[in-house]
């Protein structure tokens, strides 16, 4: 603490007490005075608190009259540079096992130090309070030209697709139905060979949701990449994920957390989006997320990719994509990538033969009632057919319910194992088997029946006939 924050404070303190070192000739008690000074409200220099208690207005008052105003001044402490909350014998014998071990993390300094027995069983070290100890006595600090337990090395692939890079970044507010604004988020992926950016959009999420379809995009333009490599984040650790890359061969990498510097290369073209593309956007620009995204979308096929490009050697990434791109791997059926990126869920089906999902009820073949089945879906398209997998096996795609129209629809009985109808001997081959049915009473018989009913009903027969 300076010389000018303790003297504010002393300060303070003698302004509070003044009154009580000489009080007034009334009738109100030196008690009453103290505890109307603790109910107000202060500007206390050094600190947030804004009132003082009762016992601490009796300790200023006290040490005024034995020491004057310097017993008002606050103290400095006796221990300090040192910790209050490690005892002196184990933060020297941290800090001798540190100077022994200077490559031993702080971590690795605690779990040795409680090997060795120099920490009492009782003694609680929290990382961050030996970290500040050995902070304080600089031996956390590298020295220039120490060697590091992080190996950084440049790298650069040859071909393209051989390695993509992907990451998120957070982009600027849209306006949402009209009048609201929204945060978005760019992803990203960029080729490392060709700096090219095989596809880039805003999103207003991060998620796997988000993410997916902007990969879709990407491999629909610039080809299946061989390596992805990404960051620890939710989207980059998603199930559906693992399983579209080991469906169409790409090896995914993650990235080693809290190692920003492994991922260099789209962060240096996160940083060219920030200082080249965002300052152009006007307003009319942000009225919504598509005009967003194309305003995106001409500045890297228009600018970016036709700019020289400093990391390769002033080429330009679009120029080298074109001698280096012999080795990518197309998609030859957008349909089965289309299945390939498919979410799934799976339901019961109810006895009415429905199933749910996302807020919409599915009509599914009613031999499936009380039966598992895996729905595969497009999320990002509900209107989108939305196929019934059963044991592994495709079985059709599910019907939106029409309420109104199954009150016309005869209703099935389920069958789990339909059998054919044979056909009878005397059916020629070219003609369809009819079920035969009971015989019933023809219509030409109601007359003679007539005559044999009682006399009180004869009206009714009459009728019917």
């Amino acid at each position: 603490m300076d010389e000018t924050l303790r003297r504010d404070i002393g300060l303070f303190r003698y302004g509070l007490i003044a009154d009580l070192i000489h009080p007034a000739p009334d009738e109100i008690t030196l008690s009453r005075r103290i505890r109307d000074k603790a109910n107000q409200e202060y500007r206390i220099p050094g600190t947030l608190r804004t009132r003082v208690a009762i016992t601490t207005i009796h300790d200023w008052l006290r040490a005024y009259q034995q020491g004057g105003f310097d017993a008002l001044l606050p103290r400095e402490r006796s221990d300090i540079g040192r910790s209050r909350s490690i005892p002196r014998d184990v933060a020297d014998r941290l800090i001798s096992l540190k100077e022994d071990c200077p490559a031993y993390s702080v971590r690795m300094i605690i779990e040795e130090a409680r090997k060795t027995g120099i920490v009492p069983p009782g003694l609680e070290l929290a990382a961050s309070t030996v970290h500040r100890l050995l902070s304080r006595h600089g031996l956390l600090t590298k020295t220039p030209g120490e060697p590091s337990n992080n190996d950084h090395r440049r790298f650069n692939y040859e071909k393209a697709g051989h390695l993509w890079m992907s990451d998120v970044m957070h982009g600027p507010e849209v306006r949402v139905e009209g009048h609201q604004t929204r945060k978005t988020y760019l992803i990203a992926f960029l080729d490392d060979a060709t700096r090219v950016i095989p596809y880039a959009a805003f999103s207003f999420s991060e998620n796997t949701e988000s993410y997916l379809p902007v990969l879709k995009t990407a491999i629909l333009r610039r080809g299946c990449p061989q390596r992805l490599f990404v960051d620890n984040g939710a989207a980059f650790r998603s199930h559906r994920l693992e399983i579209i890359c080991a469906t169409l061969g790409i090896t995914l990498i993650h990235a080693r957390a809290y190692h920003p510097e492994a991922k260099g290369k789209i962060e240096r073209w996160f940083r060219t989006v920030r200082m080249q593309f965002l300052p152009t956007l006007s307003r009319s620009d942000l009225r919504d997320l598509d005009t967003l995204n194309a305003c995106l979308s001409a500045w890297v096929e228009g600018t970016y990719h036709l700019a020289p490009h400093r990391g390769l050697d002033g080429e330009s990434p679009l120029d080298r994509w074109a001698r280096v791109s012999d080795e990518v791997r197309f998609v030859s059926d957008p349909h089965h990538l289309d299945d390939t990126f498919l979410a799934e869920a799976k339901r019961i089906v109810q006895r009415d033969r429905t199933v749910s999902l996302n807020g919409l009820l599915y009509e599914v073949d009613a031999s499936l009632v009380r039966e598992t089945v895996t729905l595969r879906f497009d999320p990002a398209h509900r209107g989108r057919a939305v196929q019934v997998w059963h044991n592994g096996r495709f079985v059709q795609d599910a019907r939106l319910v029409d309420a109104y129209a199954n009150c016309f629809v005869k209703r099935q009985r389920p069958s789990e194992t339909p059998t054919p109808i044979q056909p009878s001997p005397h059916t020629s081959p070219g003609t369809r088997p009819h079920k035969h049915n009971p015989p019933g009473l023809a219509l030409r018989t109601l007359a003679s029946h007539d005559h044999d009913q009682p006399q009180d009903h004869h009206t009714d027969n009459q009728e019917v006939s």
